[in-house]
């Protein structure tokens, strides 16, 4: 089957434990994702090999060291066959298959977007009211090309990812767009105890604005993604 014009979703993880289940479980029910493929970011657990044999129709990609989630994702797009990819992180709750199908239909048909960001409209005030629900948000849908293009002819590494697509679509005048989805991740303190939690936020934090450039940011705190996908398209696609 050709998966041209299709949905390829890449799940990098990193010692995720049972919540990477809950993901995969919910991402299998989208009847629209063409391919799955998990990397694993050289993980401590042996997640990898009960992925493989408790979902066989995804495509698990085993790092032995770890490379950071951009390394992840670049090797998860060396497989990728479909002219879309969609980043999901492996750490979300109330995840919904049915807003992933609204998504992957909205970007295969709607040829104005160039990139649908799914927002956590769940996340905490601060969150929110830095935009940090859109503009940091791992769920994103966009060109093959356009997330080759970003990743391969960079120096993107580490959590710089999201940051890095943002600041190559606003520089490029793409049209991005952002839909709701019920989706939160949970905090790194929580996975991985306090005193490293912190670290690898402090991390995060880092390499985002390392990655944007403080000017930057702030101008796509202001006018970066603005439009919401419009409820009648929605519609449309659902009809």
């Amino acid at each position: 089957m050709s998966l041209r014009s299709q949905v390829s979703c890449i799940i990098p993880f990193w010692n995720e434990g049972f919540a990477l289940f809950s993901v995969l479980k919910e991402v299998s029910k989208a009847k629209n994702i063409a391919e799955i493929i998990c990397v694993d970011d050289g993980s401590n657990d042996r997640n990898f090999l009960v992925i493989r044999k408790r979902y066989p129709h995804i495509r698990v990609i085993r790092l032995e060291q770890n490379q950071g989630k951009t390394g992840a994702v670049r090797e998860g797009l060396k497989s990728a066959k479909g002219e879309f990819i969609f980043l999901l992180d492996a750490d979300l709750r109330n995840l919904n298959h049915h807003e992933i199908e609204m998504a992957a239909a909205a970007i295969t048909s709607a040829h104005y977007i160039d990139m649908l960001i799914l927002r956590r409209i769940n996340a905490i005030f601060f969150v929110r009211f830095s935009r940090a629900d859109i503009l940091f948000t791992g769920e994103r849908i966009l060109r093959k090309t356009d997330l080759q293009t970003i990743i391969n002819n960079s120096n993107v590494k580490g959590w710089q990812l999201e940051s890095a697509i943002n600041t190559w679509m606003y520089k490029n005048q793409k049209n991005v767009c952002w839909m709701p989805h019920s989706g939160i991740n949970k905090q790194k303190y929580l996975k991985w105890g306090f005193y490293t939690g912190l670290k690898l936020d402090l991390k995060t934090y880092s390499d985002m604005i390392t990655a944007s450039g403080f000017n930057n940011l702030v101008k796509q705190i202001f006018f970066f993604a603005r439009n919401e996908f419009k409820p009648e398209f929605k519609e449309v696609l659902r009809g």
